[in-house]
């Protein structure tokens, strides 16, 4: 453990093994920083805020302090920050409320670039990366492995699916589907995040059946719902098809992002 004589380290923090606290970090008396841990410089966390082995956080960042929500009261509430994550400057992550299980969480090896933001009670994977500057409300989903361009803002509460890509200072204002791509102000769906899949090994095969499932699930005719059924059957035993389906149908009432113009599922 090797802790800058400038630190402040609060009596009951539990600091694991090889951490590394640099000049003038705060670090609050309910803190746990799981073994091989790194704060540069000028990091504050407090609250009760896990941080996992081999997380690093760099100089301004400011974990764990009371949620930006009025409705606030003082309460007992938790961050959990997974192992190796890389936390760059000016991130702020804040922990759960009442409202939605007391509770924050983020998953193993996420990026978070500078200022970038996670509010109360967001529930995300692993894999994520956050550019900077993009803004998380509370509430938000996120799956495994999405990537949020630079200056993307998520609305509260919304559901972003496994694999999605957001692209730079886009507005979510809705659900998007896993392997989603979307795009603009007000994002609507620009077809499916074929990059991304490329890149994450994901067979011929699998892209080609994605996206023919991707055009009759966005096809003119007749409802959604009833798309969504015929996809399910015409693709019953493809299971990347039926993650975007079943996000569909979990999500209920909840809208999602749609396409804006005819697409052909490039992305």
């Amino acid at each position: 453990m090797n802790i800058h004589p400038s630190a402040v380290v609060e009596d009951g923090a539990r600091i694991g093994t090889d951490v590394r606290i640099g000049p003038f970090c705060h670090v609050g008396r309910d803190v746990v920083l799981g073994d091989g841990v790194e704060l540069l410089s000028h990091i504050a966390v407090h609250g009760h805020t896990d941080v996992g082995a081999r997380t690093r956080i760099f100089p301004f960042a400011s974990i764990g302090h009371q949620p930006q929500d009025l409705k606030f009261e003082g309460e007992i509430s938790t961050l959990s920050i997974g192992a190796d994550c890389l936390i760059r400057e000016g991130v702020t992550m804040n922990p759960g409320t009442k409202a939605g299980g007391l509770t924050t969480v983020i998953g193993d090896k996420c990026v978070f670039l500078a200022n970038s933001h996670v509010g109360h009670d967001c529930q995300l994977g692993s894999n994520i990366i956050l550019s900077n500057n993009v803004m998380l409300a509370g509430h938000v989903k996120m799956g495994d492995y999405v990537i949020c361009g630079g200056g993307a803002a998520i609305i509260q509460f919304s559901r972003i699916g496994a694999h999605a890509f957001v692209g730079g200072l886009s507005g979510v204002e809705n659900d998007l589907i896993p392997y989603g791509l979307a795009m603009g102000n007000r994002a609507y769906l620009a077809g499916l995040n074929l990059v991304g899949l490329r890149r994450r090994g994901f067979s011929r095969e699998a892209i080609h059946d994605l996206r023919r499932a991707y055009r009759l699930l966005f096809a003119a005719e007749g409802t959604l719902k009833e798309r969504v059924e015929d996809v399910a059957a015409e693709f019953a035993h493809h299971p990347q098809v039926h993650e975007i389906l079943d996000f569909i149908r979990d999500g209920g009432d909840r809208s999602i992002c749609m396409p804006r113009l005819s697409t052909n599922g490039e992305g």
